[in-house]
């Protein structure tokens, strides 16, 4: 568990925060729930380690809280008051005062289609009566195991029109078995999970990562799309084409070599990260996000991660106020890349300064895009009367 160097900063004034590092399921939503004012509450967010199985989780919180809202996912880490932690199941309450919200669960990804998800979505958000004066935004929490979540939000996206979506993808540590989201009482996999909230608070999305694309490209020349798979580039096999692009040995592959090495694509004149997950038995290389025959890839440089991360936190309102709290979706690929270069301590410093709370994903939604290796987030600011409630 990472702890910060200097002291936690004040808990938000707008969201309670309640945190349990218990061991046992029924303990740590016990712990998480007590004295917990749930009929003050519209929902909570639940993000669970993977000390802990989703499906106890959901169980006891459907048990000792049956009037109360919960959503949320697994993860591959936890981001408290604390900043980084592994085993903490953290809850966020976000009170009937500020938010609304209503919500969909999509079940049986594979194969999923596109238009109904999108029509469903447009339905969800007709039959939400709109409040005077308050905003709106989505919420998506998919298996991240799925390989499903570029057409999933693209789809939710086209269905809820100008309403802006964030997210992330449900982990389970560096196990990639199964992930699982948290809705109607019951942990689901091959589910995503999408919330349609309404705020009286300002917000502001936060999307950024810390990489600069090289002159080092590379073409995919045979790809298994619908697997996220690519098994030659540049005409080779693929995992021996990359090693050979990054300066490394076929057996060095690994988790932090992908992490410090990523691979990036073109959209316009913004790059996106399309993360490798893991050299495959037959050499091929399997991604995080879509991927397909032409790709083109070029290799990223990482810049200085905790001066990106310092950077991207500091996002005060049109008004100069700092944020209330952030909501944070952070890759388990940029956690991994600081925890291996040992300033763990000092990331955890900064996110807890920043008052960011969420979880380590195995992917992120940003603005209608699937991305990877980015930390994406939503800037909540203080209520404009200075009133909390």
């Amino acid at each position: 568990m990472t702890q910060p160097s200097s002291p936690v900063t004040a808990p938000p004034a707008t969201a309670t925060v309640r945190v349990s590092r218990c061991e046992q399921a029924v303990e740590a939503v016990a712990e998480v729930l007590n004295g917990l004012n749930v009929q003050s509450m519209c929902f909570a967010l639940v993000f669970v380690p993977d000390s802990l199985d989703p499906r106890d989780v959901a169980r006891h919180l459907a048990a000792l809280a049956p009037s109360g809202t919960f959503f949320g996912c697994s993860t591959a880490g936890q981001i408290t008051r604390e900043g980084y932690e592994d085993k903490a199941l953290v809850l966020l309450g976000f009170p009937k005062a500020h938010f609304r919200c209503c919500s969909a669960l999509y079940r049986s990804l594979r194969p999923m289609s596109i238009e109904r998800m999108a029509s469903e979505a447009e339905t969800l958000a007709a039959r939400f009566p709109k409040t005077a004066n308050w905003k709106r935004m989505g919420l998506v929490f998919a298996d991240g195991l799925s390989k499903q979540e570029d057409l999933i939000v693209a789809a939710i996206t086209a269905g809820l029109g100008d309403v802006p979506v964030f997210g992330g993808s449900a982990g389970h540590g560096l196990a990639f078995d199964e992930t699982f989201v948290l809705h109607g009482g019951q942990a689901h996999s091959d589910a995503a999970l999408l919330l349609l909230l309404e705020t009286n608070l300002d917000f502001r999305g936060l999307g950024f990562d810390h990489f600069l694309p090289t002159s080092t490209h590379m073409v995919v020349t045979h790809a298994v799309p619908e697997e996220r798979l690519v098994l030659e580039i540049n005409g080779a096999p693929a995992a021996e084409e990359y090693a050979r692009c990054v300066g490394r040995e076929l057996s060095e592959l690994s988790p932090r070599i992908f992490a410090e090495n990523p691979v990036l694509v073109r959209n316009g004149q913004t790059w996106h990260v399309r993360a490798i997950q893991q050299v495959t038995d037959s050499g091929g290389l399997r991604f995080l996000s879509a991927i397909d025959d032409g790709l083109v890839l070029t290799l990223g440089q990482g810049t200085e991660i905790l001066k990106t991360l310092e950077n991207g936190l500091t996002a005060p309102s049109s008004t100069g106020q700092a944020p209330d709290f952030v909501l944070g979706f952070d890759c388990y690929l940029r956690r991994l890349e600081i925890e291996q270069n040992g300033i763990s301590s000092e990331a955890s410093e900064i996110l807890s300064k920043h008052k960011v709370l969420g979880f380590n994903t195995y992917g992120e939604q940003h603005l209608g895009v699937h991305v990877n290796q980015t930390f994406v987030g939503v800037a909540f600011y203080p209520p404009k009367d200075g009133n909390p409630f």
